[in-house]
């Protein structure tokens, strides 16, 4: 009697079809999500750098080469004239001003450069806001009576750092600048006198350094 041995086949099992790669969400956020955000935010600063301009650079700033200068002539020509200010912003910006010429000029109704002695009708006030150029204020001093100016400013309410420039812009082209957080919540007294470093180079020239 003939035996028949059964050979049984393994079976083969079907493979498991591969994931696509759009339904794994690990590609979808390492490999197209993270590239698209940093595309995003580039285009992003990109259009805010360009709405949103530096305006830390005024029109007494010049270039040199690559080198960025700063034209301190009307800064020098204030010490070389002997000219001083003081100033009082009160808790509702009055502002009034005082503008004090060398006693030397009374006598000869001349500024030491030649100039005939006399109080302009108007200078102009402009406060610089250290970080935000929307804060800024211009506004004009209006001749009173002998050396008094007065304006009105309204800054924001939020106290912070102000760059403070007075000047005259009709011959003898002057200008003074001073530093203050405003508003103080009480009357701040300023005072105007020529910068340090105008009045070092001013020193050095007349030692003839």
């Amino acid at each position: 009697m003939t035996r028949h041995t059964s050979t049984s086949r393994p079976t083969q099992s079907t493979p498991k079809a591969n994931h696509v790669w759009y339904k794994n969400h690990m590609v979808i956020i390492f490999v197209i999500g993270l590239p698209l955000l940093v595309v995003v935010a580039c285009i992003y600063l990109v259009v805010y750098s360009v709405k949103i301009q530096d305006s830390v650079v005024r029109d007494d700033w010049y270039m040199d080469g690559k080198t960025l200068y700063q034209d301190v002539s009307r800064d020098t020509l204030l010490y070389e004239l002997s000219i001083t200010a003081d100033m009082t912003i009160d808790t509702d910006g009055q502002i009034d001003y005082y503008l004090h010429y060398p006693k030397e000029s009374f006598t000869t109704g001349k500024l030491p450069d030649g100039t005939s002695l006399d109080y302009p009708s108007t200078l102009q006030i402009d406060f610089s806001h250290a970080t935000d150029v929307t804060k800024d204020r211009n506004t004009t001093l209006a001749h009173q009576s002998d050396n008094h100016y007065t304006a009105k400013v309204d800054l924001h309410a939020l106290s912070a750092k102000y760059y403070i420039q007075v000047s005259h812009d009709q011959p003898p082209n002057w200008r003074m600048r001073q530093i203050a957080k405003l508003p103080a919540g009480t009357t701040t007294n300023i005072q105007f006198e020529p910068l340090p470093s105008v009045i070092s180079n001013g020193d050095n020239k007349g030692n003839g350094n």
